[in-house]
């Protein structure tokens, strides 16, 4: 066992973890942080997707021990107490979620983007979700629910 430490969702965490766990296992099964979701295990479907020092990560494929000292936002992270975040209203309100499983993913990698470049195009959004796969809502009213969230409402 080797020591962690962790900011997660703006939280000092110390633990103890193995050195074959991934950032997803940790923050799963360690921190209850059930969010994040493990889809493909292998980064390609972006269920996992968290933000580390505010780029998104895979984190089903990244070591915690990696991670060390760094700062990890999950899907939990993005609300400010009882207030969603803008996205997570937006998504809500626009018919962008039907299960659910890709969602937290999809949050993330929209929060990476939107802090890099907070007026994207459609085009910008598309490629910054290009990572995540969705099975049910064919991604056409979560990339609206995004840009609605900008202010640039789709017709």
């Amino acid at each position: 066992m080797y020591s962690l430490h962790l900011y997660v969702n703006g939280l000092s965490i110390d633990l103890q973890v193995a050195p074959e766990r991934s950032v997803l296992s940790v923050l799963r099964e360690e921190l209850g942080l059930t969010g994040t979701k493990e889809g493909c295990g292998d980064s390609e479907c972006g269920a996992c997707m968290v933000l580390l020092d505010g780029r998104p990560l895979n984190s089903c494929s990244y070591l915690a021990l990696q991670a060390n000292g760094r700062a990890i936002t999950t899907v939990e992270g993005l609300a400010n107490g009882e207030s969603l975040h803008p996205l997570q209203t937006a998504i809500l309100e626009g018919g962008g979620v039907q299960c659910g499983f890709c969602t937290p993913g999809m949050l993330i990698s929209a929060v990476a983007l939107l802090d890099s470049n907070p007026i994207p195009t459609e085009d910008d959004i598309r490629h910054a979700l290009a990572g995540n796969l969705c099975r049910c809502t064919g991604y056409q009213k979560i990339v609206h629910a995004i840009l609605s969230a900008v202010g640039d409402v789709p017709s």
